[in-house]
Formats: C-alpha cells, structure tokens, sequence
C-alpha cells in the first residue's frame, strides 16, 4: 500500500485554480455580518464604525491563522493557504492579512491566481476547500 502525496502547494501547481470571486465575496459577507453581530457587544456599530473593522481584523488574525478558514470560508468551501508551501499562514501573517483587507484597496488589485495585494504581500492565496475538511 502506497501512502499518498500531500497535494503539490499552489506556487508549485500549475493546475491551481482559484475559487470564484462569488465564492470570495460570499465568504466576506458573511463574515462581515458576524462582525457587526460580535461589535454591537462593546460598541455600536453604526456610531463607532472602527468596530467591526477591528473585529474582522482579530477574526482573520484567529481563525486564518490557526484553521485556515473564517466561518464565512468554511460556508462557502474555501481556505487561506500559504502560497509558498500549501500549510497554513500563522496568525502573524492572518493579522496582517486582515489588516490589509480591512485598507479595502489592496484587495481590489488581483493577479491572475486572484490573489489581491493583500495575498501576495502576506504570502497567501485563496483556495477551494475540499470537502469533508
């Protein structure tokens, strides 16, 4: 019996194909709502817009960092990969990461593999989640 091969990491793949922006966008939203679900217990959201902002950055920084996945990713079967070697990005680089998708504008430059400004500087794609995972 043979033990299979971990999956090639996206740098190296060459039939890497990035999930939907519908897919990216869906995952956003989602966990968007549950950041202004979790702010309205310190803030309120409308008044103090920094709020959810803040927690979105802390939910990248926590569940990218230690699962790969948001709770909106894990919906809509997509994950936070490190580009380099396929594992996962560590909360240093998650934090970063939301950071910079909290600044908006990096997310909207994409390359061809759709990894916005804020992927390619934090070393990470986005990737379709297998299911089961």
């Amino acid at each position: 019996m043979t033990t299979p091969q971990p999956p090639a990491p996206p740098a190296a793949d060459p039939a890497f194909a990035p999930p939907t922006l519908g897919r990216r966008f869906g995952a956003l939203v989602i966990d968007w709502v549950l950041c202004l679900l979790v702010s309205n217990f310190f803030a309120d959201p409308v008044r103090d817009g920094w709020a959810p902002v803040v927690v979105l950055i802390v939910e990248y920084g926590f569940f990218l960092g230690l699962f790969a996945q948001t709770p909106g990713m894990y919906v809509t079967r997509i994950r936070c990969l490190s580009w380099a070697d396929g594992g996962r990005i560590g909360l240093a680089r998650a934090l970063l990461r939301g950071l910079l998708l909290a600044l908006v504008v990096p997310a909207l430059i994409m390359d061809e593999h759709r990894r916005g400004l804020h992927d390619r500087l934090t070393g990470s794609v986005i990737a379709a989640a297998p299911r089961g995972r």
